[in-house]
């Protein structure tokens, strides 16, 4: 998999230097693809492993962290590649336009209020925004600040959020089961 998503993205840079943004999307998309689908393969992998007691707690830590913070970044980029049509067409339309997401400063821009600084004004979603957003989308299982808007997006936080959820569970289902109770201590 990760030859595979090499190969995708050198071919993405390529395309990137000779300005064929539909061609480099539909690549970017095809990574995203390739990674979110490994990354629910290898949840479902955590969770037949922790059921069946085949995995040590030390590597069922490092595989949530590491799949849970996949999660994020995985999930990051599909919200700004999608989101209002993706980087370069956000670019294109500068000012409001259709998003699926209802960020703080654009809210703060639909008043006509007289005075604010040219940051909020000008104010435009970029990557960090996205990666926040999925952040505390897999840590509140939820987004907290941003309202989502369009279907399709809910669809992608429920997604995102079921399966930090299940990271979540398989780590507290281990170490319920690493926990001992003494038999010589009575019970209440």
């Amino acid at each position: 998999m990760i030859g595979l998503v090499i190969v995708i993205i050198l071919a993405m840079m390529v395309m990137h230097w000779q300005e064929k943004t539909k061609i480099g999307r539909i690549l970017g998309l095809s990574v995203n693809i390739i990674i979110t689908v490994y990354m629910i393969i290898s949840v479902g992998r955590i969770v037949i492993a922790v059921l069946g007691g085949y995995i040590s707690p030390s590597h069922l830590l490092f595989s949530s962290m590491t799949l849970w913070t996949t999660n994020i970044l995985v999930f990051a980029l599909w919200y700004w590649n999608l989101d209002a049509g993706g980087p370069y067409q956000r670019e294109l339309t500068k000012g409001h336009r259709v998003s699926a997401f209802l960020f703080p400063p654009t809210q703060i821009n639909f008043y006509d209020t007289p005075g604010l600084p040219s940051w909020i004004v000008n104010w435009e979603p970029g990557f960090i925004d996205y990666l926040f957003l999925a952040f505390n989308t897999s840590t509140a299982f939820s987004p907290t600040d941003t309202p989502v808007i369009t279907r399709w997006a809910k669809i992608l936080c429920m997604i995102q959020s079921l399966i930090a959820l299940t990271i979540v569970i398989m780590l507290a289902a281990r170490a319920i089961n690493i926990l001992q109770i003494p038999t010589n201590v009575a019970m209440v």
